[in-house]
């Protein structure tokens, strides 16, 4: 299937600060994809790029081929939520949809379609101002759709929601790319998105870190194992390991955890060198853990982090990497 959205050797530049560093990654019709990393690592200065918002340094971003200006019905095409609308209180919620149909060229009969969609049609005459959060969330997201577009674009559009407006967020976008509507939706945490995302793109200081599937990444979690180990003997413990060395990080004063251990070596070790242990806990790496080490610290220079490989692969036995608590 083609990519619906593709950038391509995309960068910005702001002076001396490279917000969006030759980056390139496609989005497919009829799939979620995550669009993941820190806060400032570029991702909210890509989505402007795409739509036309804000000129590019070098590269291209494009829909089916082309720029967002170029477009002969953009609304139709895309629909966008980047950011909080600064909504006018007085005005209803239809009535604030109704003025957008209208400039765009949309049928008014769109309006009521769309109020319903997004759960908003008991609510149509009410006036914005006494909305809540949520309500002008999904506002936001009637304002996008009334278009019917084939590309949706969400920038980190959970901010605020509770836990029930997330839920409804979820069912919402998986039914979009069930219609074969392409999604990408930024966010900064793995774990708001790992229940709607098909595929992954993952990026850190404007750079590419990963582009995967989920299901991918989720393989990828479950190779990664190690030790939680609490102690009294904390400073103890940390100076074997630096000697040998392991990697390790340090969660708390009396708590680490050892990357790619097995408690078939750590026993061993702890008997050895008479260690007093208070807990000792085999762990599966999670999908937010991941998605943590890849990110931390990238360097897209050094090709060893571009896979993000378990630390400590093929223990027991200590792996050799530099130790040192986070």
């Amino acid at each position: 299937m083609p990519s619906a959205i593709e950038v391509h050797q995309l960068s910005k530049h702001f002076g001396s600060v490279r917000a969006v560093d030759d980056l390139s990654f496609e989005v497919t019709a009829g799939r979620v994809t995550g669009f993941l990393g820190p806060n400032g690592s570029g991702k909210t200065t890509t989505l402007r790029i795409l739509l036309g918002l804000v000129a590019s340094s070098a590269g291209t971003a494009t829909f089916d081929g082309r720029r967002y200006v170029e477009l002969d019905d953009p609304v139709r095409h895309v629909g966008a939520v980047l950011e909080a609308t600064s909504f006018h209180p007085s005005r209803r919620a239809e009535d604030h949809l109704k003025s957008v149909a209208i400039g765009a060229g949309i049928p008014i009969s769109r309006v009521d379609e769309t109020l319903d969609l997004v759960g908003l049609g008991d609510v149509a005459r009410r006036r914005v101002g006494k909305f809540s959060m949520g309500m002008r969330q999904r506002l936001q997201l009637a304002t996008a759709l009334l278009g019917d577009p084939e590309i949706l674009i969400l920038d980190e559009p959970s901010n605020g929601l509770d836990p029930q407006g997330i839920q409804w967020l979820r069912t919402f976008i998986r039914h979009q790319a069930s219609l074969g509507h392409a999604v990408l939706v930024s966010s900064h945490l793995l774990s708001e998105m790992e229940e709607t995302v098909d595929d992954v793109v993952i990026v850190s200081h404007g750079r590419l870190v990963l582009q995967t599937t989920l299901a991918e990444l989720a393989s990828q979690a479950g190779t990664r194992t190690g030790l939680r180990i609490r102690s009294p003997e904390l400073a103890r413990l940390m100076a074997l390991l630096h000697a040998i060395p392991v990697a390790y990080r340090q969660l708390a004063h009396d708590m680490l955890v050892i990357d790619g251990a097995t408690p078939e070596w750590f026993g061993p070790f702890a008997a050895q060198h008479q260690l007093v242990l208070y807990e000792l806990i085999h762990e599966r790496g999670s999908l937010e853990e991941v998605f943590l080490s890849l990110t931390h610290g990238f360097d897209a220079a050094d090709p060893r982090q571009a896979v993000g490989q378990p630390v400590g692969a093929g223990w027991p036995g200590p792996a050799p990497m530099q130790a040192g608590p986070s």
